[in-house]
């Protein structure tokens, strides 16, 4: 029986330690399986730092594409507006448009570093946690004999 317990206990460790995030083409792995943002997220909640860079990350590429969108979008209205009408084409929206779309290369720029630093530091954590923390003890008392396993 305790041949058994050992045996599951190290199972459950290389279990544990095998459940690494990988990052190609900005999409999301687990054991060859896509995962979602969503679940990557619920995954790196488990260690505050990567947590972090993954939060930091996902907010600079929602404000960086809503800049995109928003200096495209002012750009081809004005383009529209000035084929259409006799408004004199190149007016504020234009300039307002082509600042924007400036505005958003920056700001996005850093996200991929950010989210393969989250990666990186959650696969590291899992690394150094997974044998640290694992700690099997035979115990006795006056009811009897037992296994204590923390982990």
């Amino acid at each position: 029986m305790k041949n058994v317990l050992t045996l599951l206990c190290f199972f459950l460790l290389t279990v544990a330690s095998a459940q690494e995030i990988k990052m190609e083409r900005g999409k999301f792995y687990q054991n060859g399986v896509q995962i979602s943002s969503y679940e990557t997220k619920n995954l790196l909640k488990s260690n505050n730092e990567a947590y972090g860079y993954f939060k930091s990350a996902k907010t600079k590429e929602g404000v960086g594409g809503f800049l995109l969108g928003l200096g495209i979008g002012l750009t081809v209205g004005d383009v529209v507006k000035g084929l259409v009408s006799d408004a004199d084409y190149p007016s504020g929206f234009t300039y307002v448009g082509a600042g924007c779309i400036a505005a958003s290369i920056p700001v996005m720029i850093g996200r991929k570093k950010r989210l393969e630093k989250a990666i990186e530091l959650y696969n590291n954590g899992l690394k150094s946690t997974g044998t640290t923390d694992f700690n099997m003890n035979i115990l006795a008392n006056n009811n009897g004999y037992g296994i204590q396993i923390t982990f």
